[in-house]
């Protein structure tokens, strides 16, 4: 355990880390009534509730060793604002629940929720209640609330085929990022600052939507994964074209000194949190995205995808469980 000077989360007890952990919650135009009560009130202007729930756990989505409270504050707000913004919707609240074991420093909690209101600033959202509860390990539950702003949703039902397929965000960078830490090395530290918590891109949710997106979907746990959910929702091939994709030089200088592709990182690793979005064929696509790929028709095979040409039967990427 780590000495800290506020002590422990069981010396100041459920209702004092509360306090503390509460005392520098900001305010949002969408607010109503924020912590304090049994529950938070949210205005929902368009009728419509976007919402949605992740959970980290310790060990599993983040080490102490390798990342710092507010790392994983932050990572653990963009994976749920990430979703919202998936959508075509704008974030407007997050309720989050923090499990940990009684000897956690309060330092570290606090740290914790500092990095959960600074990722929640980056799209104006604040956080506006939640619970604490003791635990043998830090789990981390995030639930992100967001407003549609009268657009319809970008499901990920929609794509057709003839459509174009089309990115906003990094690929890849995580993965190597978590390579380089399982080695033992702290950098490149762009990369593995990547792992400790992404960026991803907010803005081009709503930029998708208005720019007549036909499907969308968070690129959580690999692009091929990722593609692979919305072909299936949308019965269709998402056929990937790595021909012309520019890799980064932090991404080639880590492929060349562990020997292996860097499209392959790109391709299924998760946790950048970028936007896999389809337009139509002469849409012109909107900042940040750029084209990977087009829509085609399922033939024997069914929904899937391919890249470069080639059938993509194995899921890649990331899933609980397998």
């Amino acid at each position: 355990m780590v000495d800290s000077p506020d002590g422990t989360i069981s010396d100041l007890g459920e209702f004092g880390l509360i306090q503390r952990i509460t005392a520098g919650a900001g305010a949002a135009k969408a607010v109503i009534l924020g912590p304090g009560d049994d529950t938070a009130i949210v205005a929902a202007p368009d009728g419509r509730v976007v919402i949605t729930t992740d959970l980290m756990v310790e060990g599993r989505h983040f080490r102490r060793d390798w990342s710092t409270p507010i790392d994983v504050g932050r990572k653990a707000a963009a994976a749920s604002l990430a979703d919202v913004a998936a959508m075509g919707a704008v974030p407007t609240a997050l309720v989050v629940g923090l499990a940990a074991p009684g000897d956690l420093p309060v330092t570290w909690a606090v740290a914790c929720t500092a990095g959960l209101t600074q990722e929640a600033a980056l799209v104006g959202a604040v956080i506006v209640g939640g619970d604490v509860v003791a635990a043998a390990m830090i789990t981390l539950a995030v639930t992100a609330i967001g407003d549609l702003q009268g657009r319809d949703p970008v499901l990920r039902s929609g794509a057709k085929v003839g459509d174009q397929v089309a990115i906003a965000g990094r690929l890849g960078w995580a993965a190597a990022g978590l390579a380089v830490l399982t080695r033992g090395f702290r950098s490149p530290k762009v990369l593995v600052d990547a792992h400790r918590f992404p960026e991803p891109p907010y803005a081009g949710g709503p930029a998708a939507a208005k720019g007549k997106a036909t499907s969308m979907i968070d690129v959580s746990d690999g692009l091929v994964a990722d593609a692979r959910h919305l072909a299936i929702a949308s019965n269709v091939v998402i056929e990937i074209d790595t021909s012309a994709w520019v890799i980064a030089e932090p991404l080639q200088a880590a492929a060349s000194a562990y020997n292996v592709d860097p499209r392959e990182w790109m391709l299924t690793g998760g946790d950048d949190h970028a936007l896999l979005a389809t337009f139509p064929a002469k849409a012109k696509l909107p900042k940040p995205f750029y084209a990977i790929g087009v829509v085609t028709a399922p033939g024997t095979g069914g929904a899937g995808v391919s890249v470069d040409g080639v059938w993509r039967a194995e899921p890649g990427g990331h899933e609980h469980y397998r």
